[in-house]
């Protein structure tokens, strides 16, 4: 779910209008929770909320169960850093009838929705452009596979490539040529920034990429470190934390053991204030600045140069902890 929301501009996120069922996700530690703010720290911009199972015995299209869910979830969203009015879109639906999946709803079954189904929405939907196509090649590879060559995939972040380009694969620092571009099934001579593509490499094994690796250009090495510095909300965690916690990082496509090795400063939330003494311990709702080290060198940059590539998830035993963004990348002497 982390890597496909990486990759994604607008997300579609269902929940579910039974009683009981939408109490029990939206609680602390469910599932809608977690989603959706994994699909913030991910970068997806907009969210589509549909509203499923409309249909059920316990709902039966009723205008206020439908306003009940969207009113109690919208406060939420809000705080994860989504704007209500330009960000967020409520659709109710039924998945197992189809209704207003691909057809409205039709006044017998629902007389108080008049607009468009969710296909609708979703081809009409206008998708965020700023994109950054004029700046360095930065493709981190979600997937690999082998069929009469090395194939990867992964989402342009960062520039423009076109066929035959001489890319770098960091952090192996592995040349390669990119022989065939595929966007959306068919053969492409190029693909700019925001466009998910696979691509066939040629002078490199797969057995050479692992996910979380990136393409760049030869002009453009993207930086490769094993510490870094960084702002991180405690989302949360029922113990406190210290220095020498260890859990998973998430980091664009990149999954890798991480340990907080120094707490650094506090943050006041509502300034933005640092402290002038490191805290002790961390607990559920702080924001801080602390130092992390990962197992393995992993490919980042700051939050400050490219979003995408500086925003990381931590989690621990099966569930998100915090979220953060790399303020300080700590380079090795070498």
């Amino acid at each position: 779910m982390i890597s496909g929301a990486s990759q994604a501009d607008v997300g579609v996120l269902v929940i579910s209008a039974r009683k009981g069922e939408f109490e029990t996700g939206f609680e602390r530690g469910g599932q809608t929770r977690e989603h959706a703010m994994l699909a913030k720290t991910a970068g997806v911009k907009k969210l589509v909320i549909v509203v499923n199972k409309m249909d059920d015995p316990t709902v039966q299209w009723s205008q206020q169960r439908y306003l009940e869910c969207c009113k109690k979830i919208t406060p939420f969203l809000k705080q994860v850093g989504y704007n209500p009015k330009t960000d967020v879109h409520y659709i109710p639906v039924s998945a197992y009838t189809g209704a207003n999946i691909k057809d409205r709803l039709t006044e017998d079954i629902c007389p108080w929705y008049k607009k468009e189904s969710l296909l609708e929405y979703l081809d009409n939907i206008k998708i965020p452009t700023e994109r950054n196509v004029d700046g360095p090649l930065l493709i981190p590879i979600s997937d690999k596979n082998k069929d009469m060559g090395t194939i990867i995939s992964g989402k342009v972040e960062s520039g423009k490539l076109k066929k035959g380009q001489s890319v770098i694969v960091m952090p192996n620092k592995k040349s390669a040529e990119i022989l065939q571009i595929y966007y959306e099934e068919n053969e492409t001579q190029f693909a700019v920034s925001g466009d998910n593509v696979r691509i066939k490499l040629k002078g490199i094994e797969e057995d050479e990429i692992t996910p979380g690796f990136v393409i760049c250009s030869p002009d453009y090495k993207i930086n490769c470190v094993t510490e870094f510095e960084a702002q991180l909300a405690i989302l949360e965690y029922k113990n406190i934390i210290c220095a020498g916690y260890n859990a998973v990082l998430h980091l664009h496509a990149c999954v890798e053991d991480v340990s907080i090795t120094a707490l650094l400063h506090s943050v006041d939330k509502k300034t933005g204030k640092k402290s002038k003494h490191a805290p002790r311990f961390l607990k559920q709702g702080d924001v801080a600045i602390v130092r992390l080290e990962t197992a393995q060198m992993v490919c980042a940059e700051t939050y400050a140069d490219f979003q995408q590539l500086g925003r990381f998830t931590i989690r621990d035993e099966g569930k998100t902890i915090a979220i953060g963004k790399i303020t300080k990348l700590i380079k090795s002497s070498d």
